[in-house]
């Protein structure tokens, strides 16, 4: 008797594994309704964060690092018939291509999703982890820069190399108006040429390898431009100490392969004359 109860126990154990409760707090992503027969019991969710897609094949992908708005969604499934993996990868590379989206990887059980529209793009990895079915999504997108450097790590960053990024300068996508939360940024530039009277600096502008030579070239001068006349406006920096230029992606800091490495070479460096 005692053998069959044990028995039985170990014969409903997987189902009771598997039948976890909804999580209090926790929703789907809008781009997807849930299938039927499944609780979302664990979620998390950041305003920045990066996840690594696979793309390509199952013999030969790459893998690439996407970064912006973050959610993770682990679901059980409480039904008497658990969907197989292949049902729920279709499910959702049907629901992608539906709304204008693609499929760039599928293969061993997952599969990895992108949807482009309006400007935005968004990524989505979805398949099985182990007992649960798992969807990953991240909502492309610059990080909000909240620390710059102050007055004296530019000039550390000048002594020792003759040049110093400026972080913490924003711009709109294909515009030269500096964005008003620069300001902080900006005013650590003035800073440093107030305790400095003979520094004189040229302020030079980059841009990652996106678009046309020529159209980049100007916008970084363009951009470049705009800083110095902040720093003289708005800071009261002497137009004689600031001379404007712009590179385009003639001196990139990183590879422009990635979107991360885009991103570092979308910036604003000041050099000592």
């Amino acid at each position: 008797m005692h053998l069959k109860l044990a028995l039985a126990v170990l014969l409903l154990a997987p189902t009771l594994a598997g039948a976890r409760p909804e999580k209090a707090g926790c929703a789907d992503h809008p781009l997807f309704n849930r299938m039927a027969g499944f609780n979302l019991w664990s979620c998390d969710q950041k305003p920045f964060e990066a996840h690594k897609f696979r793309v390509g094949t199952a013999r030969k992908f790459k893998e690439e690092v996407v970064e912006g708005k973050y959610q993770r969604l682990l679901y059980s499934f409480d039904g008497p018939q658990r969907p197989s993996a292949l049902q729920w990868v279709r499910n959702y590379q049907n629901a992608i291509k539906q709304a204008g989206g693609e499929v760039l990887y599928d293969a061993d059980g997952s599969t990895t999703l992108r949807l482009k529209r309006g400007g935005s793009e968004t990524w989505v990895q979805a398949g099985a982890y182990g007992p649960d079915f798992h969807v990953f999504v991240v909502e492309r997108q610059e990080m909000v820069q909240e620390v710059t450097a102050n007055a004296d790590a530019l000039l550390s960053a000048l002594t020792a190399d003759g040049r110093a990024t400026v972080n913490g300068i924003f711009f709109d996508t294909g515009l030269a108006v500096v964005r008003p939360e620069s300001a902080p940024a900006l005013a650590e530039v003035g800073k440093l040429l107030a305790g400095q009277p003979a520094l004189k600096l040229r302020v030079v502008g980059h841009t990652d390898a996106t678009g046309v030579l020529d159209a980049n070239l100007k916008l970084s001068q363009a951009r470049a431009e705009a800083v110095v006349q902040a720093l003289v406006a708005q800071h009261g920096v002497a137009a004689s100490r600031l001379t404007a230029h712009g590179v385009g992606p003639l001196s990139p800091a990183a590879t422009n392969r990635t979107e991360e490495g885009r991103a570092r070479n979308r910036r604003v460096e000041i050099v000592d004359l």
